[in-house]
């Protein structure tokens, strides 16, 4: 069963990048938009849970 998490998200503009950080992990992504970044902090999320949850 997949558990269902909610974290911190602050997304600022970095020229022309939009960088995406979730504070509680300390993991951060980044996007040419907002939605992308977004898109690729929570992918980034779930290769991390995914990971540790293999060790």
């Amino acid at each position: 069963m997949k558990q269902t998490k909610q974290f911190t998200a602050i997304i600022e503009r970095e020229d022309d990048w939009y960088v995406a950080l979730c504070p509680e992990l300390d993991i951060a992504s980044q996007g040419k938009t907002i939605e992308e970044a977004r898109h690729n902090l929570i992918e980034a999320l779930e290769l991390f849970f995914e990971t540790a949850s293999h060790k």
